[in-house]
């Protein structure tokens, strides 16, 4: 399979996930957000780990465990454990926010 990670639709009335490539150990996504937010008062708490980088556009990525959201823009990744919960505050409203996920599962 071959495509653009940049390639996305004009207009999205909803985030888009798009599978990269799933193994029984992994999974890779391509997710184009263009200004949602995880509902107020929901928190994510994933069984595998994940591994996140913004390529375009920008986000606010909130744990539970910390104050203040973490802004990620362009190049930003980040680490997010297993069960650690967390939740989407925003995303760029005036262009697609484009990211990569890789969930996987730990070391045991």
């Amino acid at each position: 399979m071959t495509g653009n990670l940049f390639d996305v639709p004009a207009s999205l009335p909803d985030e888009r996930i798009d599978v990269l490539l799933e193994t029984a150990a992994l999974r890779l996504e391509r997710i184009v957000s263009t200004g949602q937010a995880t509902p107020a008062g929901e928190w994510y708490d994933q069984d595998r780990d994940e591994w996140v980088v913004v390529l375009r556009g920008s986000a606010a990525l909130r744990f539970e465990d910390e104050r203040e959201a973490r802004v990620l823009r362009p190049g930003d990744h980040v680490f997010i454990a297993a069960h650690r919960r967390h939740r989407v505050d925003g995303t760029e409203p005036s262009e697609p926010t484009i990211w990569l996920a890789l969930h996987y599962r730990g070391a045991p």
